[in-house]
């Protein structure tokens, strides 16, 4: 059975992207690029919305062929491109770079994953991940804290019908002053 886990950088008053969907505020220094680069490099399949797999298949498939790309870059261009993934879209004909598309409901397709997938899944995107989260999908969350406050726009965590209690796994600060909070659901 797959551990679906849902990560991204969140500023510190909670929002995955601003008013307008600009993530420019969370671009990682190179130590914040390593520790998603190993985390993708865990992943057996990760599970993308229209909206930010279009975002990432615009940059990530050339990225890594730029003359001046940081080597860490260019490792998880390569990783990228590799991970499966899987693609919840009604419009999108089709989709590439180790990627299969998906129309059926978000939250009964990702149970049918869990159950056939040995190994780390991920969740990429809070509008895909909230009906996960909602429905109780999600083993683990990375929560990364960047030190910017955006004033509002998407947020990590969706509107809940009742609390969800966590308990800490893990906490580990990076030199920028971003703060890894990783979590698991208190079931019960």
């Amino acid at each position: 059975m797959g551990k679906l886990t849902y990560g991204m950088n969140v500023s510190v008053d909670g929002y995955t992207a601003d008013a307008n969907g600009d993530l420019g505020w969370s671009t990682p220094d190179d130590e914040l690029h390593q520790y998603w680069n190993d985390r993708t490099a865990q992943v057996a399949l990760s599970l993308y919305g229209r909206k930010l797999y279009e975002l990432m298949a615009a940059h990530w498939p050339t990225a890594g062929q730029a003359p001046d790309v940081p080597p860490v870059e260019a490792e998880y261009a390569r990783l990228w491109l590799a991970m499966p993934k899987v693609v919840f879209s009604r419009t999108l004909e089709s989709v590439d770079w180790n990627s299969r598309l998906e129309r059926g409901d978000v939250v009964e397709v990702a149970r049918r994953l869990k159950a056939e997938t040995d190994g780390l899944m991920e969740v990429a995107g809070a509008t895909l991940a909230a009906p996960l989260v909602r429905a109780g999908l999600v083993d683990e969350f990375h929560v990364l804290v960047t030190p910017a406050a955006i004033g509002g726009g998407t947020p990590f965590f969706p509107s809940l019908d009742a609390w969800l209690k966590l308990e800490l796994l893990e906490n580990r600060t990076f030199a920028s002053g971003a703060v890894l909070l990783r979590y698991k659901p208190v079931l019960g």
